[in-house]
């Protein structure tokens, strides 16, 4: 019976895998081409399967976009799950985060490029970038009033302001690294905010 049950997961492994791969070869391709210079066939050619196997899994390149946008989330998700026991489980997670992504320059430099095209209407990545942008600020929001109710939050900060100024900061930042990253520290000018602001 043992034996029947790994058999019967043999091809469930392999499809997972595949699409992993898939995912992989656009993330490279949306990263270095953006999402509109790139194509399903390049794509399909460049993980080793056919365009038909490719559409198998991916009914059209926006299906596969958002595949990848949600692959980076889960990717932030799994850091996220590390610091539930920190002193400071708001700021500690931005900074780890922030520091986490010197490591994945490609997937930063991915998301800016598909962040900056997806500000179009017919972007089909529009919906998922603007919900992003909301929730960010939302639950940042959240966070920095929950510091002003404990007497964290200096006098005169408005929490919602401090939320969109994290995530501005956060962007802009990562966007200078990307251009000078022996020059720019995204870290130090995230936690220099967060010393101006908190007590």
């Amino acid at each position: 019976m043992a034996e029947q049950s790994a058999s019967a997961r043999g091809p469930y492994a392999k499809t997972a895998a595949r699409r992993a791969q898939i995912v992989d070869e656009a993330y490279r391709a949306f990263a270095t081409r953006g999402y509109h210079g790139s194509s399903l066939r390049e794509i399909a050619a460049a993980a080793g399967v056919g365009l038909s196997t490719l559409q198998h899994h991916f009914a059209d390149k926006e299906e596969l976009l958002l595949a990848v946008l949600a692959r980076r989330d889960q990717e932030g998700d799994a850091l996220d799950a590390t610091l539930n026991g920190s002193p400071e489980p708001f700021v500690d997670r931005i900074l780890d985060r922030a520091r986490t992504n010197e490591s994945i320059p490609g997937l930063i430099a991915l998301y800016s490029v598909l962040a900056a095209e997806a500000v179009t209407d017919e972007h089909p990545g529009r919906p998922f970038f603007a919900a992003r942008y909301d929730d960010l600020r939302s639950a940042y929001t959240r966070e920095f009033e929950a510091m002003r109710a404990a007497g964290r939050l200096r006098a005169g900060v408005d929490p919602a302001l401090a939320a969109a100024t994290v995530v501005a900061l956060w962007e802009g930042i990562q966007l200078q690294w990307l251009y000078a990253p022996d020059a720019i520290d995204a870290v130090a000018a995230l936690r220099g905010y967060f010393d101006l602001v908190l007590t």
